[in-house]
């Protein structure tokens, strides 16, 4: 490491800075940043930093490593200061935050920060950070290529453009919440609850439900993407003061797809999924429920400590797999924990996704082996859509909108039908 006593006199240009208020707080760092950059990198406290980003000797660097940790959030004004100072060098900044509170943290990440790492850092999480903002920035076309281009007309014509709710906030309601948990990565379990809240939306059209999807995967949430639908401000806004918000607020902070699905996007930003707490989570489903007919709730896959507070609250809590072997895992190991905390692990209904077509006789055999050996009823099974699923998410589009005769969206619409049919009947047995 090199010092910054030595920055200037030193021949070997510097390629990067750790910026801190004790870089020995963050001793992992120091390890990572030695084996990615050898001697090449210096560290500087929070003053000499905004001093040495304004000298010439700063313009080798490729960016600089800002590590912050609990005790850095009552000093928060000298932090953006140095977060501005690199961003009006054209330096990109890598965030690395320990024990950092999420409003802090999003205060910081919406200074321009390129990337983010959590501390303790994660294995090889430095080094795919690095190498993200070493790619090139997309190439835009210059001003003069732009301005005989022929202007791009409003796009109030697209069949799938957002809105705001229309209606009134009056609690008149009590919704069926129904979550979709996804037990392994790339199990289709926000394709399904995108999909599933929009034939909910359109079952009928005299008589169609209020219907709202929630993504509360405030990573990686996808629903926006789904939809094509923009990730609005006001979601965090939400989201940090949920004490104060309302019903009214809530639906602020909605969208709607086509004038009839609402949807509350994950945030605009990459957050801890501690952001909020099982108060939070159970004051918007809440809110949702006085409503809405239907609340459709897009879980991350990472079991977290408001996951509770849904389960208690679901009426059915679909559980996507696949049949392979880490889907088996993790459904024991998810009923497992379940059972543990005495938790009501009979709502989950378990969703097999991908399964084989019903002339598939071998893996038919090999579906019921596994329910039965995991001791589950497999409720749903799901078609592949193949290629035509993919297509219609890059499109922004629920299947119904781009492939009206997929099998995948056919066994959805009947999930949705058989859903509404219950709810009606319920609704009229107790009236």
């Amino acid at each position: 490491m090199t010092s910054v006593a030595n920055l200037q006199p030193d021949p070997a240009p510097i390629l990067a800075c750790t910026i801190s208020r004790d870089v020995q707080n963050f001793e992992l760092l120091i390890d990572d940043m030695e084996n990615e950059l050898g001697e090449s990198w210096g560290d500087l406290g929070f003053e000499d930093a905004l001093i040495f980003l304004g000298q010439p000797e700063a313009a080798t660097l490729q960016f600089v490593a800002i590590a912050v940790d609990a005790e850095d959030e009552a000093d928060l004004s000298r932090i953006t200061e140095v977060i501005r100072a690199a961003k009006a060098h054209s330096i990109k900044v890598i965030l690395i935050a320990n024990q950092v509170g999420p409003i802090a943290l999003h205060q910081l990440l919406r200074l321009g920060a390129e990337d983010f790492v959590p501390y303790p850092l994660p294995d090889g999480a430095l080094h795919e950070a690095i190498e993200r903002i070493k790619q090139p920035a997309p190439v835009t076309p210059p001003p003069a290529a732009a301005a005989v281009q022929p202007a791009a007309p409003p796009p109030i014509d697209e069949p799938h453009a957002e809105a705001h709710p229309a209606f009134k906030a009056k609690g008149d309601r009590n919704g069926v919440v129904l979550p979709v948990h996804g037990l392994a990565g790339g199990c289709g379990a926000s394709t399904f609850a995108t999909n599933l809240a929009w034939e909910l939306a359109t079952i009928s059209k005299n008589d169609a439900p209020r219907v709202c999807l929630i993504d509360l995967d405030f990573q990686y949430g996808s629903a926006a993407t789904y939809l094509d639908l923009p990730r609005k401000e006001a979601v965090f806004d939400l989201l940090s003061d949920t004490g104060s918000a309302d019903s009214d607020a809530l639906l602020a902070a909605m969208l709607t797809f086509n004038d009839k699905l609402h949807v509350l996007t994950a945030p605009s930003d990459m957050l801890p999924l501690d952001i909020v707490t099982p108060d939070d989570i159970g004051r918007i489903i809440d809110m949702a429920r006085a409503n809405f007919d239907f609340v459709i709730v897009d879980m991350p896959r990472t079991i977290v400590a408001w996951t509770e507070t849904v389960l208690s609250r679901a009426h059915a809590y679909f559980a996507l797999m696949e049949l392979d072997l880490r889907s088996a895992q993790n459904v024991l190991r998810l009923v497992r924990a379940l059972k543990a905390e005495g938790l009501p692990h009979e709502r989950l209904r378990y969703v097999l996704n991908r399964a084989p077509k019903f002339t598939d006789l071998s893996a038919k055999s090999r579906v019921k082996r596994m329910a039965e050996s995991l001791d589950i009823s497999i409720d749903v099974q799901l078609p592949d859509g193949g290629a035509q699923v993919t297509q219609a998410n890059d499109h922004g589009l629920p299947l119904s909108e781009n492939a009206g005769k997929n099998p995948l969206r056919k066994e959805i619409q009947k999930l949705a039908k058989s859903l509404f049919d219950l709810n009606k009947a319920v609704e009229t047995g107790k009236s």
